[in-house]
């Protein structure tokens, strides 16, 4: 019941703001060339709804897979670091140093090189993204209880084993929380992109679209790319549930 209520009150609030806004524009807060009404907005959906579904689907694809990338090797990239203090000290300052380079510097030398296709996006995404896997992981392999570690410890398990069953599952919430951060970074990047070089997707899109006047459109494709880092964020929340439910328990209360 709390979360029906918590829905409408959002949807609610969506509503109010969404008619602030039509209000601002129409009565001559903005230039609709500047600030489109939401009206203007709603009728790109519906005019340039095949325009904008064939380019979601590329940028879809980029972020998703570029998502996969990062998730895998922040993954095995922070069992490294956790597991050799030598490898942490050397490579993690390069970690944070890389986050501090604009996407814009980034992309237009990944496409230099490697062209205009697909894994150029891809790398962009993943760079995105890395980071705040990386992060959380390792703050989720630093939080094993030390109480299960002496359990381990006294029937002789194996460094393997306590990574196992202890740290790998102590690991896994910080994964998921830090695909969750790492989802609008990642819609971002894959914007960033197709900007620096690409002839599809939703990014792609805005750019050419912004010169062309066609406001409304450029709008209507930054909702829907909120709309699916939204979706992606709700997504990764639920697959989180299912798969840790554990995880999930309140402190002090048995499994069922």
């Amino acid at each position: 019941m709390k979360r029906v209520l918590g829905g409408w009150r959002a949807l609610l609030l969506v509503a109010v703001l969404l008619g602030v806004w039509e209000l601002y524009v129409d009565l001559g807060g903005a230039d609709p060339l500047i600030l489109p009404a939401p009206h203007s907005i709603a009728s790109s959906f519906y005019n340039d709804r095949g325009l904008l579904w064939s380019n979601f689907l590329v940028t879809a694809e980029e972020v998703l897979l570029g998502m996969t990338m990062a998730a895998l090797a922040g993954l095995a990239f922070s069992i490294a670091i956790h597991l050799s203090p030598t490898l942490r000290r050397a490579v993690y300052p390069l970690l944070i140093a890389s986050q501090t380079i604009p996407i814009p510097m980034i992309a237009p030398l990944l496409i230099l090189w490697l062209g205009f296709g697909i894994l150029p996006k891809l790398i962009v995404v993943a760079l995105v993204s890395f980071f705040a896997i990386v992060v959380t992981t390792l703050a989720g392999l630093a939080a094993v209880d030390p109480g299960l570690i002496k359990v381990m410890r006294t029937f002789d398990a194996s460094r393997l084993a306590l990574f196992r069953h202890v740290e790998l599952p102590s690991a896994l919430p910080g994964l998921f929380t830090g695909m969750k951060v790492a989802v609008v970074f990642a819609v971002i990047g894959a914007v960033f992109a197709e900007q620096a070089g690409s002839n599809a997707g939703l990014g792609y899109l805005f750019t050419i679209s912004e010169p062309q006047l066609l406001m409304a459109r450029a709008w209507a494709a930054i909702v829907i790319l909120s709309l699916f880092a939204i979706a992606l964020f709700a997504l990764l929340s639920l697959a989180e549930r299912l798969a840790l439910p554990w995880a999930h328990e309140p402190i002090g209360e048995p499994s069922r």
